[in-house]
């Protein structure tokens, strides 16, 4: 690849703007339930393990309300009990309402031990 300086300048700029994407990159997933098209997107830098940064976009398939959070990912923990090990998904909240988008695609909405809903779709990577 030629050096950024000797690109004409639109194409720098697109080289310059892809590099500095490149820089923070945001893994989005979607998953489709019956009720819900959820949204989620990491903003952590790759190889980040433990992300507390993650959105999730839920539009309900009928009425088309939606709602966005911010959140984060959940693993299991090591040995030691404090490094996060094996990916097991995602933790939403709401005031007293917790969203769980698991890797297998199971939504599950909870307030307090009460279950609002749970349910179980497919991921579009």
């Amino acid at each position: 690849m030629k050096p950024a300086s000797s690109l004409p300048g639109r194409t720098w700029l697109a080289a310059a703007l892809f590099m500095a994407a490149a820089g923070h990159p945001a893994q989005a997933d979607t998953l489709t339930t019956p009720s819900f098209v959820i949204q989620i997107e990491e903003h952590c830098e790759e190889g980040v393990v433990g992300c507390d940064d993650v959105s999730y976009r839920g539009t309900h398939r009928k009425t088309g309300q939606g709602i966005a959070l911010r959140g984060r990912t959940l693993h299991t923990l090591c040995a030691d009990g404090v490094t996060p090990c094996r990916f097991l998904g995602y933790e939403f909240r709401n005031g007293a309402v917790r969203y769980v988008v698991l890797e297998d695609g199971t939504l599950t909405v909870t307030q307090g031990r009460k279950v609002l809903l749970e349910e179980s779709g497919e991921w579009d990577h």
